[in-house]
């Protein structure tokens, strides 16, 4: 099935179809992100904070955070011209499937798997499939992301 690329326009739950998607905008890896996110959590593992820590085991250069790259994805998310009429993230199931180096470019592109009512008629939920790719085109990341939505019901007659 081919789903709709989403235009700019706000969305309820019963909005969606399944397969519709859209995608983010880019995100440039800095030096300066990968160190605010270190503290921020106090994550300094080497590979993440030295360029030679990082070629000692292996890669060109710094490796930028593997939850790093998530936030950023779902800050993108949330500033695309696609407004999501959510409550709340239910959950992330997620896999990190390549590094992301420092200087490297990602965007996402987030498509309707599944949706479900829940008991409340004003709510539903809505599965996003996620995947982030680096200025390759090659994937990086993936998963899914479990949103609970305002439905129509929820908003005045």
């Amino acid at each position: 099935m081919t789903g709709r690329h989403l235009s700019a326009d706000h969305y309820d739950y019963d909005d969606f179809q399944i397969a519709d998607w859209f995608e983010t905008s880019k995100a440039v890896i800095s030096a300066e992100l990968i160190d605010r996110f270190a503290d921020l959590t106090g994550d300094r593992f080497a590979i993440h904070m030295d360029n030679d820590a990082a070629r000692a085991l292996g890669f060109e250069r710094r490796v930028a955070h593997g939850l790093l790259i998530l936030s950023l994805i779902d800050g993108l998310k949330n500033q695309t011209d696609v407004k999501l009429n959510a409550v709340a993230s239910l959950g992330w199931e997620w896999r990190f499937m390549r590094p992301v180096l420092l200087g490297e470019i990602i965007c996402a592109r987030f498509t309707v798997e599944a949706k479900r009512l829940t008991r409340d008629p004003s709510r539903g939920i809505v599965t996003f499939a996620a995947e982030v790719r680096n200025q390759n085109n090659e994937i990086v990341q993936q998963g899914t992301n479990a949103l609970m939505m305002l439905t129509k019901k929820s908003s005045p007659q």
